[in-house]
């Protein structure tokens, strides 16, 4: 899918929403990826992670991981499409890490696939995860990159399959909150 098809798709399913918006990063945005929008249409999902999957068919994949709760269906249906194991990481007192049985071996090849991204920090924590399992992260695929291509994940090379620069604000220098703009809180995963 190219980036207009991934933003047509979105708007149509009223994914990518306008207002004042409470992020996960505590930042705040006149825009917001209502991923469950576009997420709750399973022809939709198994489209979008085709297309995540597609970009690395030859890159021996072994287990595709997401972090809870949206990185969930889109570990499953990207696994679904490269034809591996797909499982997720979950926060337990605050740090993020395997629950349910869930692991890896050292040296297996995993591709780490998440929803919105504004900063990056979860990716971050689910890429520490996978290392210190010994596992190899090739990579991380992305649906949406909000940070315009900022988000940096060291070592490890990212796409996304839409990449939008949104304007973020810290909430002591938002102009939105300045003009008393209510604010619509989501996008809060209890970090």
């Amino acid at each position: 899918m190219t980036q207009e098809e991934v933003r047509a798709l979105l708007v149509k399913t009223g994914a990518i929403m306008d207002g004042h918006f409470l992020l996960t990063s505590g930042l705040h945005s006149p825009h917001y990826v209502e991923k469950f929008n576009v997420l709750q249409h399973p022809a939709y999902t198994a489209q979008l992670c085709a297309a995540m999957a597609e970009k690395f068919k030859d890159a021996q994949i072994e287990t595709v991981v997401g972090p809870v709760t949206g990185g969930i269906l889109l570990a499953h249906e990207t696994g679904k499409s490269l034809g591996t194991r797909a499982i997720f990481t979950e926060r337990v007192d605050g740090k993020m890490t395997f629950r349910r049985g869930f692991s890896l071996r050292a040296g297996e090849r995993v591709l780490i696939v998440e929803d919105i991204v504004t900063t990056g920090g979860s990716i971050k924590e689910v890429i520490e995860v996978v290392k210190a399992a010994g596992a190899v992260p090739v990579a991380v695929s992305m649906l949406v990159d909000r940070s315009g291509g900022k988000a940096d994940f060291g070592d490890v090379p990212s796409t996304a399959l839409l990449t939008m620069d949104v304007e973020t604000y810290a909430p002591e220098t938002c102009p939105l909150c300045a003009k008393g703009v209510p604010m619509t809180k989501r996008g809060r995963t209890g970090k």
